[in-house]
């Protein structure tokens, strides 16, 4: 009898296990065919490359590994053209602002698979020896990319410097420009902390902001410190404007990227005519470093370098409120120029 069970029970179990692997072959021809039904991504409309083949994302996304070895110089002349790799001139440029978020939104942006970041700030088109080096210098400075990816650079000295708009404009005059911005005083007081730092590493002594922000002879706004200068955004923007009309720009809030990152994400992928592709998965908060961290998938994870999140020193409420009241105007000036208006007192 007890034979008998036995019999019964193995044979069961192998019923049960022939199930179990027919269900398992069920899903993954059911996965491979979801993956040949996955959207396409037309890296074209608005850049206007008409004809261009489209590619799938989720093979764009499996490819990431493969780019990272070629950005680490390990690539034979012979496997670039295998895989059909180029370094391609930027589509987009997140022209600014200094201290308004320009490394997060890069790296942020990074996490869409049509998207290739360069890694450095490459200051071509504000640096006037790197500029006369010309524009294949510039562009061997770009990552190695599939032709469908967008490569996207970014530095944020571009915005203040006076040669960049036409300088750019004479390289791509449809191009994609991304401003990151940050409530006038909080993002001068950033600007300050990170120069003040780099004083202190060197054992150097700094003025204190106000003093630096204040003009002492007159107690009025300094507006010959350049950290203030810089955060009078509509004056910068009204010298791009002269070669670019305002569709071409894109503002981000970089007050809401830290505190609320994936909506700015995604009208950024809209601006530059990507599917949408970015989620909540891809970004976690960090409660240890007090702001997101990047998700690209299971095994990988990212934050930004530590000396993002500096504690700002304490400034004088009279002085902060000064300069707020000074940069009123002009802000009001920027909602009215970009059609977007943000939460700055």
């Amino acid at each position: 009898m007890l034979f008998k069970q036995q019999a019964w029970l193995r044979q069961k179990l192998l019923v049960l296990g022939s199930l179990a692997v027919g269900s398992l072959l069920y899903l993954v021809a059911r996965v491979g065919s979801l993956d040949r039904l996955q959207p396409i991504c037309p890296i074209e409309g608005r850049f206007g490359a008409h004809g261009q083949a489209e590619f799938p994302l989720r093979a764009l996304q499996f490819k990431r590994g493969l780019l990272h070895e070629f950005r680490k110089g390990n690539a034979s002349k012979e496997q670039v053209r295998l895989h059909d790799l180029v370094q391609q001139l930027p589509k987009a440029i997140i022209i600014g602002v200094r201290k308004g978020g320009t490394r997060a939104l890069l790296e942020m942006l990074n996490l869409h698979p049509a998207v290739v970041k360069a890694s450095q700030e490459i200051h071509f088109f504000d640096n006037d020896e790197n500029y006369a080096k010309g524009i294949e210098w510039y562009r061997k400075k770009m990552p190695f990319s599939y032709p469908q990816q967008i490569t996207i650079e970014k530095s944020p000295a571009y915005f203040i410097t006076e040669e960049v708009p036409e300088r750019i404009y004479k390289m791509n005059s449809s191009i994609k420009l991304l401003i990151i911005v940050r409530e006038p005083t909080t993002r001068a007081i950033s600007d300050y902390t990170q120069v003040l730092e780099g004083k202190e590493r060197k054992n150097k002594t700094y003025y204190k902001f106000e003093k630096l922000a204040i003009d002492p002879n007159t107690c009025e706004v300094n507006t010959k410190y350049k950290a203030v200068r810089t955060s009078i955004y509509t004056k910068h923007l009204e010298r791009w404007l002269k070669y670019f009309p305002i569709e071409q720009f894109h503002v981000v809030d970089g007050d809401r990227l830290i505190t609320e990152p994936l909506p700015e994400l995604q009208l950024v992928e809209k601006f530059l005519n990507l599917p949408p592709r970015i989620s909540q998965y891809n970004l976690y908060f960090n409660a240890t470093r007090g702001f997101y961290c990047l998700r690209f998938n299971i095994i990988f994870n990212k934050c930004l370098a530590g000396s993002k999140g500096r504690i700002h020193p304490e400034v004088d409420p009279s002085v902060i409120t000064k300069l707020r009241k000074f940069f009123h105007p002009f802000n009001q000036k920027f909602y009215q120029i970009t059609g977007r208006t943000l939460n700055w007192p």
